[in-house]
């Protein structure tokens, strides 16, 4: 493993920033274990492993795996419908089995098929709802959405909470977020991470109010932790799965149904994580699921809800300066001994400092300027962009990325749909030249194709792209292959050519080379990948 992401090169940055994602995710947990009809325990167990355990499985360096408010829904049917926790912890287990199969039989490549409109879109969208959903807990309003997808209530809480404002929430959560805003700003004492210093602040401010009438908080604006009164009422929290229930239908149906469902949401959050990466680094999908895959074997195995990657947790862990995977097991172990010995002293912290932090995350997700972006874009990015967004706010997350993906590909459709790329059939020698040339239309749907074809180019080779006959580049294509020039290439020592791209790309031409001039760089060896699928280039490389 190189030095930038070796576990050991960002250990003060990675260890602050796995205490701030410990301390969002405790609220989290919580929250989202009461909104499954699930005991408060098995959404901490849930956090546990996912820090831990799909922590270290995960190629991600970033992603944050927990207990995610997307599948609170299914999770509550599940429960009523069943019966008892209990079976449900056997269908927990079935999913992470499915998702583990998944992962071997390398179905996590279908991720490759989300255009980046709709996950950015998605990661717009979740910004919206987390300050929606934490703008009542800002004001010390002590009741919220029960569903946290749907905009209709969620604004009859805000109204709500507006009208039943408490004073000392309020100032606490203003204090907060300028301390979040500002903190870095001061010198020498920024060394100290801006949203632990908000909690710690936070917690003082509680006591200072506690005598007075007007700025009290009460009780059930802290974080509520179970608090174990001996090693056995710890160790009696664990449920484990009814398996005699294995026989029944119902228990697989559910169990087909969150291993999909997660996986899906596990996908796109893994692949928008990348994208919030400072070092642009990418995660295997297939990995990933199989890392989610043991990880809700294990939490089902002991009582916990089913876990998935969840994009709040990861952007506040790369927002804090989380680095490497160190962060989220650091903050995987700090729940466990959170749960286990520390839950009196974490009850201790206002809700409403917790809001702040995910009002800052939350709007660093969803700012003016994104939308600004995409509409520069062009319409087939804007449109699909500010369609998922407002499917996602006013519905759920899976509808919304459904319609999402729907209007990019009635977008696209709408175009001619031709083969990406061409290529004359010849055994490839070592030391040739690989010609790539790009058809009239290319579109996110030849993403995967493509991104493949790169990947799977050998080393110390020279590739030249040609978009000389191309009328359209896909935006997602296009980053693709600045990814592959500037990055991926350098890694393999690959000389890249490029060649033909219109100024309206934004991708530069490797200047004052014709293409006479490549064919005499490289002897005459010149091959000319045209087919259209990746596995004759992967026949022709002679690398299947």
């Amino acid at each position: 493993m190189n030095k930038q992401t070796s576990i050991f090169s960002n250990i003060k940055g990675d260890l602050s920033a796995g205490l701030v994602v410990f301390l969002i995710a405790v609220p989290l947990c919580l929250g989202i274990a009461l909104a499954s009809g699930a005991p408060l325990f098995a959404g901490m167990i849930a956090g546990i492993i996912g820090g831990i355990v799909i922590g270290f499985f995960s190629g991600s360096q970033l992603s944050v795996s927990g207990p995610a408010a997307g599948l609170t829904a299914v999770v509550l049917t599940a429960i009523t419908k069943l019966g008892a926790f209990d079976i449900f912890l056997l269908s927990v287990v079935i999913a992470g089995a499915i998702q583990l199969v998944f992962g071997l039989i390398k179905a996590g490549t279908v991720a490759n098929y989300f255009p980046s409109n709709v996950i950015t879109g998605m990661l717009t969208a979740i910004g919206i709802i987390i300050i929606m959903k934490q703008l009542p807990y800002a004001f010390g309003y002590d009741k919220s959405s029960d569903n946290a997808y749907e905009f209709i209530d969620a604004e009859h809480v805000l109204f709500a909470a507006i009208n039943h404002i408490s004073i000392g929430a309020t100032v606490i959560t203003c204090i907060s977020v300028l301390i979040i805003l500002y903190w870095s700003k001061i010198p020498k004492v920024s060394i100290v991470p801006a949203p632990l210093v908000a909690v710690i602040v936070g917690i003082i401010l509680n006591k200072a109010f506690s005598g007075s009438a007007v700025l009290a908080l009460g009780a059930n604006h802290l974080v509520s932790l179970p608090v174990p009164n001996s090693f056995n009422d710890f160790l009696g929290q664990f449920t484990l799965p009814r398996f005699s229930a294995i026989a029944n239908k119902e228990v697989w149906l559910v169990a087909i149904t969150v291993a999909i469902v997660a996986s899906v949401e596990t996908l796109l959050n893994v692949e928008a994580t990348d994208k919030l990466d400072p070092l642009k680094r990418h995660t295997s999908p297939n990995r990933e699921l199989k890392a989610q895959g043991i990880g809700n074997i294990i939490s089902g195995l002991i009582g916990g809800l089913p876990i998935t990657s969840v994009i709040v947790r990861s952007s506040a862990n790369i927002n804090a300066g989380g680095r490497t995977k160190l962060a989220t097991m650091s903050h995987g172990l700090l729940l466990l001994v959170c749960t286990a010995l520390i839950a009196p002293f974490l009850n201790m912290i206002p809700l409403a400092t917790l809001a702040a932090v995910l009002l800052v995350t939350g709007y660093k997700l969803c700012k003016i300027s994104i939308f600004k972006e995409m509409f520069k874009n062009g319409k087939y990015q804007w449109v699909p962009f500010v369609a998922t967004v407002v499917a996602i706010v006013f519905t759920d997350l899976l509808i919304g990325i459904g319609i999402g993906m729907a209007v990019s590909v009635l977008a696209i459709l709408r175009g001619n749909m031709k083969s990406s790329y061409f290529f004359r059939k010849e055994k490839y020698q070592q030391g040739d030249s690989i010609r790539l040339e790009l058809a009239q239309e290319v579109s996110f749907l030849n993403k995967a194709s493509i991104l493949l074809t790169l990947d799977h180019l050998p080393a110390n080779t020279n590739v030249i792209i040609d978009a000389t006959k191309t009328a359209y580049i896909d935006f997602d294509v296009l980053q693709t292959i600045r990814e592959f020039k500037e990055i991926k290439a350098q890694q393999k020592n690959i000389s890249v050519i490029l060649t033909g791209f219109k100024e309206v790309y934004n991708i530069q031409n490797t200047p004052n080379l014709t293409a006479d001039q490549q064919v005499k760089m490289t002897n005459g060896h010149v091959h000319t990948i045209a087919s259209g699928t990746h596995n004759d280039l992967l026949k022709e490389l002679q690398l299947n």
